[in-house]
């Protein structure tokens, strides 16, 4: 049986266990490699978030930047008028807001406006990034990330055990956060899906041992999984970002099953559904 936990936000708690949660996706980027330009106008982004939160998403992530391979860094005036607005504009929405950036100036900009969370491919090791998020209560996303966005599927990245090396980064970046004051109950950790991963090769070993990628703890970190729509998925397939929905839903499942408590996806309605069926067979078993 799954075991229930708290993950502690800045305005909320979120209970996790008996049900995996969704993260929705919203990128306010004309670049990001899936959904790029579609939702660069508030408006739209609006519209976006609300049918997200119809089709049962339980934390929306909000980013300004993309970082899929090879993006440029964006200026961090214009990230905050991507992203602000936003922020401040969904804060009444009853649902935790999560950040998606790198950028401390952001993340404090961010937070003061009524974000939850801080999402960040960095796992916090930019200069100031610890510092805008220590005294915040906010909630912490750590991810594990090989080089750096502009280059980091450029060479052949090399482990030896991916699972163990990205726990033991991970495990590195907690302590860090611990060390600075942070309460181990706002930390959740993500293996990094596709960041200075070979496509095939280490995305679905770290899949198959996710578990293992979390620091050893006497209470669980919430393990994020993010894989919605990416290059592992499409080296599979065979099909382009638009059109891995499936195979993101069947991944979705997958990492639920080897013990993911928040899943990052852009199809919403598609996952939710599947992790229902998911859960239903799950109980099933639970009561034979």
């Amino acid at each position: 049986m799954r075991k229930l936990f708290y993950w502690k936000l800045k305005h909320r708690e979120i209970k996790l266990g008996a049900r995996t949660a969704i993260m929705a996706v919203l990128n306010v980027t004309p670049d990001s490699f899936s959904d790029g330009g579609r939702y660069v106008a508030h408006g739209d982004a609006l519209r976006k978030a609300e049918r997200m939160l119809l089709d049962g998403a339980d934390i929306i992530d909000i980013g300004g930047e993309s970082t899929r391979p090879g993006a440029p860094p964006v200026p961090l005036d214009e990230e905050l008028e991507r992203v602000i607005p936003l922020v401040e504009q969904l804060r009444g929405a009853n649902v935790p807001l999560s950040i998606d950036t790198y950028k401390s100036d952001v993340m404090r900009h961010a937070l003061a406006a009524g974000a939850d969370l801080v999402n960040d491919i960095w796992g916090f090791r930019m200069p100031g990034a610890i510092d805008a998020v220590r005294d915040s209560q906010c909630g912490l996303c750590v991810m594990h990330m090989l080089g750096e966005p502009q280059t980091m599927q450029m060479g052949e990245p090399a482990y030896v055990d991916v699972a163990r090396e990205v726990r033991e980064f991970l495990a590195e970046r907690v302590a860090a956060l611990t060390a600075a004051g942070i309460s181990k109950a706002r930390i959740s950790v993500d293996p990094g899906f596709g960041f200075g991963k070979a496509v095939v090769e280490h995305n679905f070993a770290l899949l198959a041992q996710l578990r293992d990628t979390a620091p050893r703890a006497e209470k669980p970190f919430p393990i994020l999984a993010g894989m919605s729509r990416k290059s592992m998925l499409g080296a599979v397939t065979g099909r382009a970002a638009p059109e891995r929905v499936a195979a993101s839903v069947a991944a979705a499942v997958c990492a639920a099953e080897r013990g993911a408590a928040i899943i990052r996806v852009h199809d919403v309605a598609e996952t939710v559904d599947a992790l229902k069926v998911w859960a239903a067979m799950r109980d099933a078993v639970r009561r034979s």
